[in-house]
């Protein structure tokens, strides 16, 4: 059987394609500490197994292609709650967070046009890229200088003719930057002259730490050139559900993505209904889950501080931290750590960070790690990640 070149020049998510060594590990007896995989261990809101329960229907029909009216309404209602207005005929529910990039970036590309990211970002953002013979053109930033954004100058060398988007992802994956009310600015600048489009992933929006946040979708003046894309996925810890959105303004993008989601008929029923429920929870649960998650930003932040050699910026937003780790190689090393280390019987599980970078020898010797564990297991985590350095042969202090 021949494959095609586009599928062969997809690659395997580093988030996911150690799993065959965990599993490995794992069989024989060793306990992982997962800090490679975005999966919170927070409960899902009870409201949304209630609503499912109550379902009565003799039949699991089709469902609009649009989606379910009333997860649409209680998704435009959270948008108000946010000081955005946006009309019921411009949110469409997807397959996660994931399908509504993917049909964002098909809206846009041709084989051959260029979508522009700031790397590290999140993988799958080259998956869908590539997927549609399109091209990520990565502008770079730097762990030693915090992830932050370059120079508006330096950025427009990035944009050509070809260049139909930005993607940006705020509170940032894998870095947990908030990008600043002046890197936003540029970034809308950027959109407004060169008549680029944002797609505006803000799955994250509820965690944020210090600092403020602002949503893209609070830039009237380029209101047509915004794509929202949301999920229940991490804000309400029902990553299983696979609910997402895009959220709009622009009626033509509309237009284009009816066909798309009538092409894929619609999105699951069931699921619709507990997410519904979701957007009813009180406030009072996600002041609850940004305040433990603050409390495991904090917790993190400090066992690396401890750890010599090791680089990493206090993220600000999201659950994750990208570091910079004294070894040759990150991959090899988490392959070591699953394969040939443990301590009591225990390991830790890193997402290596090349992945996460489009320029290639970019990320070697950087992970990316997600504190969606309890404080006491990532001290744990954290603590074996420190032992697990000084006895790798690919360690760089010694």
């Amino acid at each position: 059987m021949k494959f095609s070149k586009r599928v062969q020049s997809l690659t395997t998510s580093p988030i996911r394609k150690l799993s065959p060594y965990a599993a490995a590990a794992e069989k024989k007896g060793k306990k992982i500490y997962h800090l490679n995989i975005g999966q919170p261990d927070i409960a899902t809101p009870s409201n949304f197994m209630e609503e499912i329960k109550k379902f009565d229907g003799k039949v699991i029909s089709y469902g609009p292609s649009q989606g379910d009216p009333k997860l649409i309404k209680a998704i435009a209602d959270y948008y108000k709650s946010w000081g955005m207005e946006y009309p019921e005929s411009g949110i469409y529910i997807t397959n996660g967070g994931s399908e509504a990039i993917q049909l964002s970036i098909t809206c846009l590309c041709d084989p051959g046009d260029e979508i522009l990211v700031f790397e590290p970002f999140y993988a799958n953002y080259s998956t869908f890229i590539n997927w549609l013979n399109a091209t990520v053109k990565a502008v770079p930033t730097t762990a030693e200088n915090g992830y932050r954004l370059p120079p508006i100058e330096e950025v427009k060398k990035y944009i050509s003719p070809k260049t139909k988007g930005i993607i940006v992802t705020n509170p940032g994956n894998p870095t947990g930057v908030i990008y600043t009310k002046e890197e936003m600015d540029m970034i809308a600048a950027l959109a407004k002259k060169y008549d680029l489009t944002i797609i505006a992933d803000e799955v994250y929006r509820e965690f944020v730490y210090d600092g403020n946040y602002t949503s893209f979708g609070t830039y009237e003046d380029i209101a047509d050139n915004v794509i929202i894309i949301d999920s229940v996925s991490k804000r309400y810890s029902a990553c299983g559900a696979r609910i997402g959105c895009i959220v709009t303004k622009n009626s033509a993008i509309s237009k284009e993505l009816d066909k798309l989601c009538q092409a894929r008929l619609c999105t699951p029923q069931i699921e619709q209904i507990g997410a519904k429920a979701l957007y009813d929870t009180p406030k009072s649960y996600l002041d609850e889950v940004n305040k433990e998650y603050k409390h495991r930003r904090d917790t993190i932040a400090a066992g690396l501080a401890k750890i010599p050699g090791l680089l990493s910026s206090q993220p600000k937003g999201a659950f994750y931290v990208m570091v910079k780790l004294p070894v040759d190689d990150a991959e090899k090393f988490a392959i070591w750590m699953l394969q040939d280390f443990d301590d009591n019987g225990e390991t830790v599980m890193i997402a290596p960070g090349n992945g996460f970078y489009a320029t290639p020898g970019k990320g070697i010797d950087e992970a990316r790690l997600a504190y969606v564990l309890n404080a006491k297991d990532l001290e744990r985590a954290i603590e074996l990640l420190g032992k697990a350095l000084k006895a790798y042969p690919g360690y760089t202090l010694k």
